[in-house]
C-alpha cells in the first residue's frame, strides 16, 4: 500500500529559517519541493540566496573522517555550532602540523638514503674522505665501469698511464673504483677513462672519516630520523584517538548545519510590510504531518498550511510504499520496473503472492523447495538480502508443491503425492484427447490472472479519471466482459454443461468487441467532445479492424503463455529423473549419492535460476503491462541518507 501524503506549506520570519529547521524539521521526513515552482501565482517571490558559511570546514571535516575507522554515532543535542567549528578548525590545524613534520622528515631520509647509495660502494677505501676532497695537486674520481672494459683497463691502459686505480667493491656487472691522477694531466686520463665507460659519482664534501665510518653515521641518521617519524605516527595516533568523539560530534553538527543551511535552495522569500518571510514547501506522511502541526502549534513565529486539494498542486505526489514484512521484500520487483504513481495501485502484495505460488508450481520440490527457504532465510538474516527474502518465500511455496506433487529430491516412491504428479496426471477434453492436468490447471490460473489484472485496470483508470481505459479499452469493462465470457464459455463446454443461448453469446462477445473498436468515439461522446468521429472514416475503420485483430491475438497468446508453468512442473521432474537415472536409482543397484548429490545442487541452481526469471517475465509482461503503469515518484526526505 501506498502511504497517504500531505502537501505543506511552511512560513516563518526569514532571520529564522536556521531555528525553524533545526528545532522541527528535522525531526520529521519531508520531501521538500521547490517552493519557488510550486508557488507559481504567489506574487513577489524571489530566491533565498545565501551562501553557506560553513562550506569550506565541512569539507575539512569529511576529508579528516578518513583518519577515523570508528561508526559510533555520537549525540550532538547539546554541541553549540561555534563549538564545533572549535573542535575541527585546532584538530585539522594539529594534524596539519604533525603532517608538515612527517614531510620534512620523509624528505631528510630520502635525501640521507640517496648519499648512502653514492658512499656504500665505496666503504673499502680506508682513508679519511674529507682529506681526499681537499686534495689540492692530485685529482680524484670516485666511479664505476662494467667488468668488461674493467678487464681491459688492467690488460691494455693500466700500466700506460700515470694513475693510481684503488679497487672498492665489484658485483656481477660492475667495478666500483677511485683513480687518482696529478691535475696536470687529469684531462688527459679523464679522456682516456671515459672511454672505457667510465661512470663517475660525485660525492659532496659533507662527510667525515672514512667511507665506512660515514655509511655507518649515515645508517644512524636514517635510523634516528625513521625513529622520529614512527613516533609522530605514535603521536598523530594518539591525538586522534583522545579527540575522536568530539570530532565526530563537530563533524555530525557540522553536516546537519550545512544539511539545513541548504534548504535555502529550495526556499522561496516574500515580503510583508516591513518584514521578510521564507516559505519552505514539501510532501509528508499524514501521520507526521499532523504531529509536526501538533508541534508547532505553540510557535508564534511558525505558520503551516495544509493542501488536500492535490488537484490545486504543480507536483504529483511522491510514492512511499509501506507493505508488511513477509511482502516488503517484493518491492524490489516494483523498483526495478517503476514505483507505482500515487494515485496508483500498489501491486507488492498481488506480486510476492502470485510470484511465490507461480514459482513453487513450477518448482515444486519438497527437499529442494526446504533447501531454498532454509538457505534464502539464513542469507536474508546474515546480508539482509531482499532477494534472499524472496527466495526463501519461493522455497516455502515450492515445499508445498512438492508434497502436492509427491516429489522429494527427485524422489517420487518415498512419498504419495497430496495432488498429483506431474509427469503422469493426464485428463480428457473434448476436440482435444489427453492433455497433461498441470498445463490445464495453468492456463486456468492464467485466467484467473488476467481477470484479476482487468478488474485493477479498471480500479486504476477510476483513480486516474480515464475513461477510455476504465470502459471501453481491451483491459477495461468491455474487455473484462468479452474475456470473462470465453472463460464462462471454455469452462461450460470442457464440463460438459449447456452453453448459453445465441443471443446470450451475441451479447457477451460482440458488443464488448464493438465497444472496443468504437472506443474513441465513445471517449468523445462521454466527455462531449463536438468532434466524435475522426475526419478519415475510411482510415479508422481499416485501423480498427487490425487493431482489434491484434487483441483477440494478444488475449489468446497471453492465455498461452502461463502453459510455461505447467511445462516447468513436468521438465522438473524430468531433470530430476535423469539425475537419479545416472546415479543408478532407476536400476534398482546402488544409488551413487555423490551424483544425487551434485545433481540436485546443479538442478535446483540452473532451474531455480530459470524458474525465477520466467515467472518475473510473466509479472511484468502479462500482469504489469495490463493495469500497472510505474511512473511514480520515489519519496526522498530532505536531509535523509
Amino acid at each position: 500500500m501506498i502511504e497517504t501524503m500531505k502537501f505543506l506549506s511552511i512560513t516563518g520570519p526569514k532571520s529564522d529559517i536556521d531555528r525553524v529547521v533545526d528545532q522541527y524539521l528535522s525531526k520529521y521526513e519531508i520531501h521538500l519541493e521547490n517552493a519557488l515552482s510550486e508557488l507559481r501565482t504567489v506574487k513577489d517571490l524571489r530566491p533565498f540566496t545565501e551562501t553557506n558559511p560553513y562550506k569550506d570546514i565541512c569539507q575539512r571535516a569529511e576529508q579528516m573522517k578518513n583518519h577515523f575507522s570508528s561508526d559510533t554515532d555520537p549525540d550532538i543535542s547539546s554541541m553549540p555550532l561555534e563549538k564545533a567549528v572549535q573542535i575541527i578548525t585546532e584538530l585539522d590545524e594539529h594534524l596539519a602540523q604533525l603532517t608538515q613534520q612527517q614531510e620534512y622528515l620523509k624528505s631528510q631520509v630520502k635525501l640521507l638514503e640517496e648519499s648512502k647509495e653514492k658512499i656504500s660502494p665505496f666503504t673499502e677505501l680506508n682513508y679519511n674522505l674529507s682529506s681526499i676532497l681537499h686534495f689540492q695537486y692530485i685529482k680524484f674520481r670516485f666511479g664505476r665501469v662494467s667488468k668488461e672494459y674493467y678487464a681491459k683497463l688492467n690488460q691494455y691502459v693500466y700500466d700506460t698511464i700515470d694513475a693510481v686505480v684503488y679497487k672498492c667493491q665489484e658485483d656481477d656487472q660492475y667495478v666500483w673504483f677511485v683513480y687518482f691522477v696529478p691535475e696536470s694531466i687529469s684531462k688527459k686520463i679523464d679522456a682516456i677513462f671515459a672511454s672505457l665507460h667510465f661512470e663517475r659519482f660525485y660525492l659532496p664534501d659533507e662527510y667525515e672519516g672514512t667511507p665506512l665510518e660515514a655509511n655507518e653515521a649515515l645508517e644512524q641518521k636514517i635510523k634516528a630520523a625513521e625513529d622520529e617519524i614512527v613516533a609522530l605516527n605514535l603521536r598523530e595516533h594518539t591525538v586522534l584517538k583522545e579527540h575522536e568523539i568530539d570530532f565526530l560530534a563537530a563533524a555530525k553538527r557540522l553536516s546537519v548545519f550545512a544539511t539545513n543551511f541548504n534548504v535555502r535552495k529550495l526556499a522561496a522569500c516574500t515580503r510583508h510590510e516591513k518584514a521578510t518571510f521564507f516559505i519552505l514547501c514539501g510532501w509528508m506522511e499524514e501521520k507526521e504531518a499532523r504531529a509536526f502541526q501538533s508541534e508547532i502549534q505553540n510557535d508564534s513565529d511558525v505558520f503551516c498550511i495544509v493542501e488536500d486539494d492535490h488537484e490545486n498542486l504543480i507536483s504529483q505526489p511522491p510514492t512511499r510504499l509501506h507493505n508488511p514484512k513477509l511482502f516488503k521484500p517484493f518491492e524490489l520487483f516494483i523498483n526495478m520496473y517503476g514505483l507505482p504513481a500515487y494515485n496508483e495501485f500498489d501491486p507488492t502484495v498481488l506480486v510476492g503472492i502470485t510470484y511465490s505460488i507461480l514459482f513453487g508450481f513450477m518448482f515444486g520440490d519438497a527437499g529442494q523447495g526446504l533447501c531454498l527457504l532454509v538457505g534464502g532465510y539464513l542469507l536474508y538474516k546474515a546480508k539482509r538480502m531482499n532477494l534472499a527474502a524472496i527466495i526463501s518465500c519461493c522455497g516455502f511455496f515450492s515445499t508445498i508443491f512438492g508434497f502436492l506433487f509427491g516429489s522429494i529430491f527427485g524422489f517420487e516412491d518415498i512419498i504419495q503425492p497430496l495432488w498429483l504428479r506431474p509427469a503422469d496426471a493426464m485428463m480428457n477434453l473434448p476436440f482435444i484427447g489427453k492433455l497433461n492436468t498441470v498445463f490445464i490447471v495453468a492456463v486456468a490460473i492464467g485466467m484467473g490472472i488476467i481477470l484479476l489484472t482487468m478488474i485493477l485496470n479498471m480500479i486504476n483508470s477510476y483513480k486516474n479519471r480515464d475513461t477510455e481505459k476504465m470502459w471501453f479499452d481491451t483491459n477495461g469493462a468491455a474487455g473484462l466482459v468479452f474475456y470473462a465470457g470465453v472463460v464462462a464459455v471454455v469452462l461450460l463446454f470442457m464440463t460438459g454443461n449447456a452453453l448459453p443461448a445465441g443471443i446470450v453469446l451475441a451479447v457477451m462477445f460482440v458488443l464488448p468487441l464493438l465497444v472496443i473498436f468504437f472506443k474513441e468515439p465513445l471517449t468523445a461522446i462521454v466527455k462531449k467532445k463536438a468532434d466524435v468521429m475522426p475526419k478519415e472514416k475510411g482510415m479508422f475503420f481499416v485501423q480498427g479492424f487490425f487493431e482489434l485483430f491484434e487483441v483477440l491475438l494478444s488475449y489468446f497468446s497471453n492465455t498461452l503463455s502461463f502453459v510455461r508453468v505447467g511445462a516447468f512442473a513436468v521438465s522438473h521432474a524430468a531433470m530430476m529423473q535423469v539425475v537419479l537415472m545416472l546415479a543408478g536409482a532407476e536400476s534398482g543397484g546402488n544409488i551413487n549419492w555423490i551424483v544425487v548429490v551434485l545433481g540436485n545442487l546443479f538442478v535446483c541452481g540452473m532451474e531455480g535460476l530459470i524458474v525465477g526469471i520466467q515467472v518475473l517475465r510473466l509479472e511484468y509482461y502479462e500482469l504489469f503491462s495490463r493495469f500497472y503503469r510505474g511512473d511514480g515518484r520515489e519519496f526522498r526526505p530532505y536531509g535523509k541518507a
